[in-house]
């Protein structure tokens, strides 16, 4: 898990006590539970979020994306659905289900790059010839 953030051997977790846990503003928390519909903590008679260790785990996986590797919101979505499907269809392995290789994986080819610089500069030269 990255960050190797130590989470405690507990069935539930309040909002309140994984922000603590993970320096995050429950703001932020409850935005992603919007973005990312891997991260669906359960809700207890009296409406408050019970986060489970696999959502601790999701938010981890979430942070490390967006925080450290600099993902987009898209981008981690799309890294996250991606794991996902691979893991429903057996194609990855235990070892293989970390950010780092996915993130490895989802970056585009440098020729790839180069064909996106050109036609930026294309869709420039025309929108300047506009103005």
């Amino acid at each position: 898990m990255p960050d190797s953030v130590e989470i405690p051997n507990k069935l539930f977790f309040r909002i309140g006590e994984v922000c603590k846990l993970l320096q995050l503003e429950p703001y932020v928390l409850r935005f992603w539970e919007s973005e990312f519909p891997t991260l669906s903590p359960a809700k207890g008679a009296n409406g408050r979020r019970m986060y489970r260790k696999k959502d601790l785990e999701m938010v981890v996986t979430i942070k490390g994306l967006l925080y450290d590797r600099g993902f987009t919101i898209a981008g981690a979505r799309k890294i996250l659905t991606s794991r996902k499907h691979d893991n429903a269809t057996g194609g990855l392995s235990p070892s293989d289900n970390s950010p780092k290789t996915h993130a490895k994986s989802a970056r585009p080819a440098p020729d790839d790059l180069d064909q996106v610089k050109i036609e930026l500069r294309n869709i420039l030269t025309i929108l300047s010839r506009r103005c």
